[in-house]
């Protein structure tokens, strides 16, 4: 389809305006830095995460939709994660209401992915409505959903747009072709340093063991990016068929580094404010995170995939058993899947956007962030990052437990 610049002069001058305010919501209630801000332990939602699942005993019947006769939406997502003007308006969103006629009841509902589950779970099981018709969870999360068979098939006939879903996000693990996902936006974990700090840089996960840098790290409270990223500089494919022997070995550095006080800090979002007060010189980190911290308190510090590789994430849309609007969902889909709407959105949120176009759309918005390959990466970009493959209910339980006995005692 051909590509057309956002349509509305007010939604390009209220993002150019309002771009510093965007940095600073962004750092403090970030989409993955909610966590922090509720002041949730990373002990308490791990041992939730490792609570292992059963499949239901008989399938779920989707709820009958009346999207035909009820032009209403309710959307669940994480804080900071929809583009917002200087009044506190969401032009995209306003936009596709408008278009739709469908009245979108927009909740900033997702504090974690744990949490999230938990408060919904036995709705789920039931397949009842949880309250909401549509939701972006984690990719690995929304495996376990997709497992236990909570989720609505997508028509794809009514997501016409899903034809620039780009190929490295279309055919997951958990779910081959998309039959019941569609990506919203996604990251990377990677590797920061102040570049004050550590004038020379960074270029693998061994460099953070470095005597020079000894109590001056910083790692993510997240499983599957820690762990995953000294996997992979292990020569471990996270992607693939590996075994317990090969995340424990990955775990045996972890727990090394922590025990001799290499490691200073293992947190969420909260990493953030130890690389700015330099409680930290170097951490693995999250993308999108440096971006506003650099945007908001100077530009010091430096992101980089170790040269062995690093994680890749997505949050994504899915629609729940007892959603009784998928048509309307897969509407708003479809919607964010237009090029020029991908991009008015990816230039407030600033992470990983799945749309084919986006980029030649943003040029119309800001060509600098067009070139940022932390939200457009080139195809040798992504060939440097992996998903952690998704892992079996004994699994999560298993490696969930172990990694959290490193964390409760740190």
């Amino acid at each position: 389809m051909p590509l057309t610049p956002p349509r509305d002069p007010m939604i390009i001058e209220a993002i150019k305006q309002s771009q510093a305010m965007q940095n600073a919501k962004r750092l403090s209630m970030s989409r993955r830095g909610f966590l922090g801000a509720v002041g949730l332990g990373a002990g308490a939602l791990g041992l939730a995460a490792c609570a292992p699942t059963t499949a239901t005993k008989a399938a779920l019947t989707p709820a009958t939709d009346v999207s035909a006769t009820e032009k209403t939406l309710i959307w669940d997502n994480w804080p900071a994660y929809m583009d917002e003007d200087a009044d506190g308006n969401h032009p995209t969103l306003v936009g596709f209401q408008q278009k739709s006629g469908i009245n979108v009841t927009y909740n900033v509902a997702v504090d974690d992915n744990n949490t999230y589950y938990a408060k919904v779970k036995d709705q789920l099981a039931l397949g009842q409505d949880i309250g909401t018709d549509t939701v972006c969870l984690t990719d690995w999360m929304v495996a376990r959903l997709v497992r236990l068979g909570y989720i609505q098939d997508l028509d794809h006939a009514k997501i016409p747009n899903i034809s620039n879903l780009s190929d490295s996000f279309a055919n997951p693990d958990f779910d081959k072709g998309r039959q019941k996902s569609l990506p919203w936006q996604g990251g990377y974990a990677g590797i920061c340093w102040n570049k004050e700090k550590v004038p020379n840089g960074i270029k693998s996960i061994d460099d953070l063991w470095a005597t020079e840098l000894k109590g001056r790290v910083g790692v993510l409270s997240e499983m599957r990016d820690t762990i995953g990223l000294i996997m992979l500089s292990q020569g471990t494919d996270i992607t693939g068929d590996w075994s317990a022997d090969q995340f424990n070995k990955a775990m045996d550095v972890f727990t090394k580094e922590v025990s001799d006080g290499q490691i200073r800090n293992i947190k969420g979002n909260q990493y953030l404010n130890d690389l700015q007060n330099e409680d930290t010189f170097a951490a693995i980190c999250w993308s999108g995170d440096i971006t506003s911290l650099n945007a908001t308190a100077g530009d010091k510090w430096e992101f980089a995939i170790p040269d062995s590789g690093g994680t890749l994430w997505n949050d994504t849309f899915v629609v729940p058993m007892g959603s009784r609007h998928k048509a309307n969902a897969e509407a708003i889909m479809d919607y964010y899947y237009e090029p020029a709407v991908a991009a008015e959105l990816a230039a407030w949120v600033n992470y990983v956007t799945p749309v084919n176009g986006a980029k030649e759309a943003m040029d119309a918005i800001d060509p600098a962030l067009a070139s940022n390959p932390l939200i457009f990466p080139d195809a040798d970009d992504l060939k440097q990052v992996h998903v952690f493959r998704t892992l079996s209910a004994q699994e999560e339980s298993d490696f969930g437990a172990s990694f959290q006995k490193v964390l409760l005692g740190s």
